[in-house]
Formats: C-alpha cells, structure tokens, sequence
C-alpha cells in the first residue's frame, strides 16, 4: 500500500517532495545571498599606497618622520 496524502495517491508523495526540493533551494539562495550582502568589493582604481599612507598621517596614525620615510620606499 502506497502513501495516501490528501487523497493524491502518489501524486501527493510527490508534491511533497517537490515542496521539500524547493524549500531547499530557497534556503541555499537566501544564504548565499546574506553572506555576499556582507562580503567585501574588489573596487578597480581603488585608492593608491600613497592615498592611503596620506590619510593614515592625516589622522595622526604616523608621525611626519614615518610618513617621509614610508613615502620615500613607495616612490622607489
């Protein structure tokens, strides 16, 4: 005897593990969706070492001395 679902006979068992597949599919799409949401960009053309280097002195990060000599390996 087969399982009965809702009277479908077997069409039932299907759609249930149709409904599952599919909840599934769901699952893995929403997750990989969140986690590129969050994941970082590679951005082309993005700030240069100098740019950079510049900010970080600007902020107080490095003092003069640091700043010059970093600067001066960069443009090496």
């Amino acid at each position: 005897m087969g399982w009965h679902w809702a009277d479908g006979g077997s069409w039932g068992m299907g759609l249930a593990m149709l409904a599952w597949v599919l909840l599934l599919v769901i699952a893995v799409t929403l997750t990989v969706w969140l986690v590129n949401r969050n994941a970082p960009r590679y951005q082309p053309g993005g700030d240069s070492a100098e740019e950079v280097l510049r900010r970080r002195y600007a902020a107080g990060e490095i003092d003069a001395e640091e700043y010059d000599r970093r600067l001066s390996v960069l443009r090496r």
